[in-house]
């Protein structure tokens, strides 16, 4: 009886509403109103840290030049199942979404569209078309004028004094909308891009990584961190992409029931939620066209249907494409 259950209820909605992982959020919220800042901080990092141990530790496997063949066959396997996760994941979203945009479906189209015409085209400057949808959905909605936004997008493509990893980790943490899977073309514009910090295979594991391990999916930026600049990188990483949650919620966590009715908020994700989903259709479909082997194409499809038709858990299917993925890769078929 730590927390009243519409008090809960009414928390779970407003970090809904609030870009970051929604669960972490909740937990640092939980926390505060036990213990106030201080219990913030330790319920966050006791949510954070055990999955961030986890990461590190499979990303030094999995991520190794020198790795047994079992390990990068079961990695391919799993990574051919994430491109079938991200559709999922966009479908799972795509109900509260339309909802929301009831009145405006316009605005939703061209909003999806925009999404997976940024997930594909764009990478990490994805951000600006999630900010941009944000605003024309305030704008066509509330009809309340334009924002300032637009020192915004140079701000964060730019490089900063903690380096590329920093802007690439804050962009993760402060700006994904919509759930964990948006976060995706975010950082492989990044790390397989212009920085070449991983391959795309390499990516595939740890987006895979990122969804069988416990804690959020944001989670996947240590991985990120750690093909950039070892454990100190992941550190980092997960430092950055994990401090505006905790911004969040202490700052707003007096005034969630503001946050969560406030007609601003609702417009302006009626707008970034679309572009949101729109952008994980979008970046399945370019982890798709990276899988090599027939094999793969055809784990892909099966997991498809286990997600989609038979309704079964993502961590399940991830780990049985992993487990097919190195019988197949020590029969003798192609991996690399």
């Amino acid at each position: 009886k730590w927390i009243d259950p519409v008090v809960f209820q009414d928390a779970l909605a407003a970090c809904n509403l609030m870009p970051g992982p929604a669960s972490t959020q909740l937990a640092i919220y939980c926390a505060w109103r036990l213990r106030g800042r201080r219990g913030a901080l330790l319920g966050g990092l006791c949510f954070i840290v055990p999955g961030l141990i986890v990461v590190i530790a499979l990303s030094a496997l999995f991520l190794a030049s020198g790795a047994p063949l079992w390990v990068r066959a079961g990695g391919a396997g799993a990574g051919a199942a994430v491109p079938a996760v991200a559709v999922n994941a966009g479908a799972s979203l795509m109900p509260d979404s339309w909802r929301r945009a009831s009145g405006h479906r316009l605005l939703w189209f061209a909003a999806f569209g925009a999404g997976v015409a940024g997930a594909v085209l764009l990478g990490a400057e994805l951000v600006l078309v999630l900010l941009a949808a944000g605003l024309a959905g305030v704008v066509v909605i509330r009809r309340g004028g334009e924002r300032r936004l637009a020192a915004i997008g140079p701000a964060l493509a730019g490089k900063s004094f903690l380096g590329p990893l920093a802007v690439t980790a804050l962009k993760v943490g402060a700006l994904a909308f919509g759930g964990g899977f948006v976060i995706v073309p975010l950082m492989r514009g990044d790390a397989v891009g212009p920085h070449h910090w991983m391959t795309s295979g390499q990516f595939l594991d740890a987006v895979a990584l990122g969804q069988i391990t416990p804690g959020p999916v944001v989670q996947t930026v240590s991985a990120v961190g750690y093909a950039a600049a070892g454990v100190g990188g992941a550190l980092l990483a997960s430092l950055i992409a994990f401090t505006p949650s905790f911004l969040l919620v202490l700052g707003f966590a007096r005034r969630f029931d503001r946050v969560k009715r406030s007609p601003d908020v609702q417009a302006f994700l009626a707008g970034a939620g679309p572009a949101a989903i729109g952008a994980i259709v979008g970046v399945a479909a370019l982890l798709a066209s990276e899988l090599h082997h027939g094999w793969q194409v055809a784990l892909l499809l099966v997991s498809l249907v286990a997600l989609l038709v038979l309704r079964r858990g993502v961590v399940p299917v991830l780990i049985a494409a992993g487990v097919t993925g190195a019988v197949v890769g020590l029969a003798g078929a192609a991996v690399g």
